[in-house]
C-alpha cells in the first residue's frame, strides 16, 4: 500500500473519531458530567443558580413565540472564542476530549477566562448539538463561567468559529442537574437542528466533593454572522 493511502486512511480515521455519532459518546456521560469535578469554592458567595422559571421548554422547538425560523445548519468548523455579552464574557476557547476516567476534560482551571469546545460532538453551528464547557472558578476565585446560571431565556451566545464565521445561539432554557442524576439523553441528544450547550458547576457545594450538579444552559442557532 502506498504512503499516500495510509495517509488517506488515517485521515479518515480522525475524521470518524471526532465526528462520532453523538449518541455513542454520550453513553458515558449518562451517569453524569463531571466535565469540572470539583471546583474550589473559594469565594463567600456562591454562584448564581437558574430560576425555576428559566427551565427548558425541550419540545416548543422554534414553534415558540420571538424565535424566528432556524437558520441552515454550517459545516464543521473548530472554534475560537464564545461570548455571552449579558454577563460580559468574552473568552477563548480551546479544544477538550474525554480524560482517562471517561468523562469530559475542563480546559485548565489556572486560566480562568478560558472555555473548552468538546471534539467529540459536533461542532457550534452543525447539525446536531455541541458542547462548550468551563470552571465556575478556581482557587483565585470566579472563572469564565461564574454567571452561568443567572442567564435569562432569550439571552444570546455567540460562538466564533475558525472558518470565519459567528454562529449566534438564543438561550431556551437555563437548568442545574445533580452529577449524581444527570440527564444526558435530554441535555445532549440531537434536536435534529444546530443546537448549544454552555455547561459549568453548580449546586450545592462542599470542600469534600466540591460542587454536586452543573449549570446547564440549552440554545438554538438563531443567527450567522
Amino acid at each position: 500500500m502506498y504512503l499516500s493511502e495510509l495517509a488517506e486512511i488515517a485521515e479518515e480515521e480522525e475524521r470518524r473519531r471526532r465526528r462520532a455519532p453523538w449518541g455513542v459518546i454520550a453513553l458515558v456521560l449518562l451517569t453524569g458530567l463531571a466535565l469540572i469535578r470539583n471546583g474550589s469554592g473559594e469565594f463567600d458567595v456562591g454562584p448564581p443558580q437558574p430560576a425555576q422559571a428559566q427551565a427548558a421548554v425541550i419540545d416548543s422547538g422554534v414553534s415558540q413565540p420571538g424565535l424566528t425560523a432556524a437558520p441552515q445548519a454550517l459545516p464543521f468548523a473548530a472554534v475560537d472564542r464564545i461570548r455571552i455579552p449579558s454577563i460580559q464574557v468574552d473568552a477563548p476557547v480551546v479544544p477538550v476530549g474525554l480524560d482517562t476516567d471517561g468523562w469530559v476534560a475542563a480546559p485548565p482551571p489556572e486560566d480562568p477566562n478560558l472555555a473548552g469546545w468538546f471534539t467529540g460532538g459536533v461542532s457550534p453551528g452543525e447539525k446536531g448539538t455541541a458542547v462548550v464547557v468551563g470552571h465556575v472558578d478556581n482557587t483565585k476565585g470566579p472563572a469564565v463561567f461564574y454567571g452561568l446560571g443567572s442567564l435569562k431565556k432569550g439571552s444570546r451566545v455567540e460562538v466564533g468559529r475558525k472558518d470565519g464565521k459567528t454562529a449566534v445561539f438564543e438561550i431556551y432554557g437555563v437548568e442545574v442537574f445533580a452529577k449524581s442524576n444527570f440527564p444526558g439523553d435530554r441535555v445532549y441528544g440531537s434536536k435534529g437542528t444546530p443546537e448549544l450547550r454552555v455547561i459549568t458547576c453548580g449546586g450545592g457545594f462542599s470542600k469534600q466533593h466540591g460542587y454536586d450538579g452543573n449549570v446547564v444552559v440549552f440554545g438554538r442557532l438563531a443567527e450567522v454572522r
